[in-house]
């Protein structure tokens, strides 16, 4: 399950994101929670604030995977890392000075989409520098369960500090924060890196990277399917809260109780799949599939206690189709597109959260929060259903659809097809 961390610099790298990733959870809290001050409880300024943040992913995404491509990624990384440590004191400085004001937070929260635009795609085709193809699955599980640990840890450990000493002193703690991912990322051993060649600048390759997966027929269903399952799936913070508050009635402690239940099957399925070797389309088509049964499912419960037990399966499901996904699309690429295309993944997988979380909402104000979470379900699992029509040829079409819904059901339906990636 931990077989990537003996390699010495991937354990540098892993400790540094523990660390860094608890600090980026409580800024998380601590910027909301400082806009309704600022604001005096304005959702309309806390959407704003979001918006900012994954708005340069969708007016730059593609062009950090250009970047990634053309510069050392443990250099892009030393960088961004320094600019988020920076924006992160600059707003530590201004709150704890009582001089902060909502402008502030705006241009702070655009600035870290900037760095963030860079450092995602650096970040994610780094790993297979560090460990290599054949532990990059393991390594890729094992940074998805220190996220999504740090999800549990981190607005636990802000909600604590912004009570006791308010949010500047959260925000300086997330600047230190950086420190520990940089340490690592300076303290690594070079001639134990197994760096890409990096491509010189040249004009058009952005369109190059983009060519290169329209010719991949096995790239471009993954990305449609994480576009689907991410836009329509994947919007339980929005849901969640709704079906808490509004069919339940019951509340913010019971919202939060919740989010900690989904992010326990995170870290679950993380592991999980961190004892796993190389992932398989029919894993990624069956963990899709599953995801989206098991949505629904926890759309119907009746009672928040089976609607609370259902979310660690459901967040099992979703980790071990994102974790497939990475995996996939890093294993099949070659070596000198793999930033341009971890960015087109980035851009798919976080860029749609600006347009599926307004349509999960408006769905909930226009039909129910229960009708909201039911179809997204339905959205992610007939999206895995026709995927696996278009990835598998015709005469196996019947059998591994058989075998994918067997396997979401656990029915212990017989072995199907391992399908390799295909051009055309």
């Amino acid at each position: 399950m931990f077989r990537s961390l003996r390699i010495r610099n991937f354990r540098l790298f892993a400790a540094g994101q523990v660390v860094s990733n608890t600090g980026t959870w409580m800024q998380r809290v601590a910027q909301d929670w400082l806009v309704l001050e600022l604001t005096r409880g304005s959702g309309t300024a806390l959407g704003i604030t979001t918006g900012l943040q994954f708005l340069p992913l969708l007016l730059f995404g593609l062009w950090g995977g250009v970047l990634a491509d053309r510069y050392p990624k443990r250099r892009i990384l030393l960088a961004t890392q320094s600019a988020m440590g920076l924006l992160a004191l600059v707003l530590g400085v201004l709150a704890l000075t009582g001089t902060a004001r909502v402008w502030h937070v705006y241009a702070l929260a655009f600035g870290l989409g900037m760095a963030t635009v860079i450092d995602n795609p650096a970040r994610q085709s780094f790993v297979i520098e560090m460990v290599g193809r054949r532990d990059l699955p393991n390594a890729i599980a094992l940074n998805s369960a220190s996220f999504n640990g740090a999800r549990v840890l981190g607005p636990a450990v802000a909600g604590l500090l912004i009570a006791a000493v308010g949010t500047g002193p959260v925000f300086l703690i997330n600047a230190v924060s950086f420190g520990a991912v940089m340490l690592g990322l300076m303290a690594m051993r070079r001639s134990e890196l197994h760096p890409a060649e990096t491509v010189p600048r040249a004009k058009g390759q952005l369109r190059e990277g983009l060519r290169y997966v329209r010719g991949r027929r096995d790239l471009l269903v993954v990305l449609a399917l994480v576009g689907f399952v991410a836009t329509f799936g994947m919007n339980f913070q929005t849901t969640m809260a709704l079906v808490v508050k509004e069919v339940f009635g019951i509340g913010a402690s019971s919202f939060g109780l919740a989010s900690t239940m989904l992010a326990v099957g995170a870290v679950t399925g993380a592991l999980l799949a961190a004892r796993r070797s190389r992932p398989r389309m029919r894993l990624l088509l069956s963990a899709a599939l599953l995801f989206g049964l098991l949505e629904i499912a926890v759309g119907l419960m009746p009672a928040y206690w089976s609607f609370l037990a259902l979310l660690v399966p459901t967040g099992v499901a979703m980790m071990t189709f994102t974790t497939a996904a990475n995996a996939t699309m890093q294993l099949n690429v070659a070596p000198e597109m793999r930033g341009r295309v971890m960015g087109l993944y980035m851009f798919v997988f976080l860029g749609t959260n600006p347009l599926g979380a307004p349509l999960a909402g408006w769905a909930a104000e226009h039909f129910g929060p229960r009708a909201s979470i039911v179809g997204g379900g339905v959205i992610a699992a007939a999206a895995a259903l026709a995927m696996t029509a278009l990835a598998v040829p015709r005469g196996e079409l019947r059998r591994t659809l058989r075998n994918a819904v067997g396997d979401a059901l656990g029915n212990g339906a017989p072995r199907g097809v391992r399908l390799s990636p295909r051009k055309g």
